[in-house]
């Protein structure tokens, strides 16, 4: 078993240079099942950004790469934080095997070093970063020239008979008169499909992803969700909300109007405007700032919103304030590279149609109760509570109990 404890690469003596790793999702946008599978929302977030946090999160690699010949899934991509190639038709077609793939990202990329690939499947929703963490040490410190993720199945196997045949079938891995008990039996590693670690001579001088010096490495079977396998979508949303990698939540952006406050601005017999904000809602704020989440709230011109009444706001949450334009993108933007932040990093909260955008691009995102039809389902989150009587609080409360669960089995793992 891995060592969890020493995740670091091996000391390099002077004059070896550092081998570049790469991570790689193939992600082509034709599907025979699902249209556009690999962007399909998965329990609020797309099919291939479960497995772009966890490459991205684990700071194993150089770059991570997304493979694809579809506009949507290269955007997707990107929000994720994935650099993209554009794949040719030649390997685009239902007949193209992985590695014909992977071998035309290595050629049409030569200003890429590359070492070691790590191919990543898609449809591994339930992937970790600390998975790739220790398979990658099996290459770095171990010599392993390839590494693919198994799990173990306790499946006893016997031949087929075709149909109409009088044939008898033989078992395969079992002797029916000493039938074991299945806790007498270590089962049978079967490959998952996770991902396959090879160097680059492998793939490009041998032609294959597994070869040299083959090594396993052995996942969990909660870990082991395959959607090309579990057809059932809503089945495969719960195991990846109980085992899924959620990352942790860097920033909210919250937007003002409708969700910190109800749509409604009251006037007092002087006609000067008052708008409530709810005690519960400024205490959700300060929780997660405590928990050295940062909170922006947003305005916008399009809102009634006095700029009077958002200096008071600014005073009374403690929190920075940002007033966006009719593209909000130009300017959100700007402050996530400066942060060095991705998309995947950030929940948004909004309240309406035009938040749809950004409640699909965030890593996680949530409406208020009382939010129109087309804002909740672009939401991962929709809130019990309605804007401004306490759906900030409740949705903070779930980005700090995301948070704490990430950290609980990054801690559990690491032992």
């Amino acid at each position: 078993m891995t060592n969890r404890k020493n995740l670091l690469p091996p000391v390099k003596t002077r004059g070896e240079r550092k081998r570049n790793i790469v991570a790689l999702i193939l992600a082509r946008g034709g599907s025979k099942g699902i249209k556009l599978k690999n962007i399909k929302k998965l329990a609020g977030v797309p099919l291939i950004g479960w497995v772009l946090r966890a490459a991205i999160d684990s700071n194993a690699f150089d770059s991570v790469w997304v493979s694809t010949d579809h506009d949507e899934i290269e955007e997707v991509a990107k929000n994720w934080g994935a650099k993209v190639h554009r794949r040719s038709r030649k390997v685009s077609r239902d007949s193209s095997t992985s590695l014909e793939t992977i071998q035309e990202f290595v050629c049409r990329n030569p200003d890429v070093e590359v070492d070691v690939i790590c191919n990543i499947q898609a449809t591994s929703p339930c992937l970790h970063p600390f998975h790739l963490k220790e398979a990658l040490e099996m290459i770095t410190d171990k010599g392993y020239t390839s590494v693919f993720s198994v799990v173990r199945r306790h499946q006893f196997r016997w031949t087929e008979v075709k149909k109409g045949s009088s044939e008898a079938t033989r078992p395969v891995n079992l002797d029916p008169m000493k039938r074991p008990r299945r806790q007498d039996w270590d089962g049978e590693l079967c490959e998952n499909g996770s991902f396959y670690f090879a160097t680059k001579d492998l793939i490009m001088n041998k032609c294959c992803l597994q070869g040299g010096k083959i090594g396993y490495y052995e996942m969990r079977p909660e870990y082991s969700v395959d959607i090309d396998v579990d057809i059932d979508w809503p089945v495969a949303e719960q195991r990846v909300l109980r085992y899924g990698y959620f990352g942790q939540v860097r920033l909210m952006l919250c937007k003002v109007w409708g969700c910190l406050t109800h749509r409604r601005i009251d006037q007092s017999k002087s006609q000067e405007e008052m708008l409530s904000i709810n005690a519960r809602d400024v205490t959700g704020l300060r929780l997660l700032q405590k928990q050295n989440v940062e909170v922006l709230l947003l305005t916008s011109s399009l809102d009634p919103l006095a700029k009077s009444l958002a200096i008071k706001f600014k005073r009374r949450t403690r929190c920075k304030m940002m007033q966006v334009g009719k593209d909000p993108l130009k300017d959100l933007q700007p402050f996530l590279e400066k942060k060095k932040w991705n998309w995947k990093d950030v929940a948004y909260m909004g309240n309406n149609k035009r938040d749809a955008y950004f409640l699909n691009k965030a890593g996680l995102s949530a409406v208020p109760g009382d939010a129109p039809r087309d804002a909740v389902r672009a939401a991962q989150y929709p809130c019990s509570h309605d804007g401004g009587m306490g759906a900030v609080r409740e949705f903070a409360k779930h980005i700090l109990l995301q948070n704490k669960r990430q950290s609980l089995t990054t801690a559990l793992t690491c032992k």
